[in-house]
C-alpha cells in the first residue's frame, strides 16, 4: 500500500440528523449531518409523510395540475372544432338552395 494517499479515518465520527438523533460511526469526516435517519424515516416509523428536501413532490404535483388543465383545454378545443365541422356539414349547398326555391 502506498503511504500518505489514504484519507484520515475517524473511528468516532458523530452523525447528527435534522430530527435531533445522533450516533457515532467510522468515517473519513469527523462530523456528518443528514436530513433523515432510521429514527425518522417513514419506512422505519410507519408514518405516511413525504420526505422531500428539494421540493420534488411539489414540482411533480404542479406538473400534474398543469397537465390536467391542458387536457381540459384541448378537450374544449376539440369539441369546438367538432361543432364547427358539424355546422359546416349541415349547411346546404348552392344547388340544394336553388332547387328548394323552384
Amino acid at each position: 500500500m502506498k503511504a500518505a494517499i489514504h484519507p484520515q479515518w475517524f473511528d468516532k465520527a458523530v452523525v447528527s440528523c435534522a430530527c435531533g438523533n445522533t450516533f457515532t460511526v467510522g468515517a473519513t469526516k469527523p462530523e456528518i449531518k443528514t436530513d433523515i435517519c432510521s429514527n425518522c424515516h417513514p419506512f422505519y416509523t410507519g408514518e405516511m409523510k413525504f420526505v422531500d428536501a428539494l421540493g420534488r413532490v411539489e414540482r411533480f404535483q404542479q406538473k400534474q395540475k398543469q397537465a390536467r388543465e391542458q387536457a381540459s383545454q384541448l378537450a374544449a378545443k376539440k369539441k369546438k372544432k367538432q361543432e364547427r365541422q358539424e355546422q359546416l356539414r349541415s349547411q346546404k349547398s348552392l344547388k340544394d338552395m336553388l332547387t328548394a326555391i323552384k
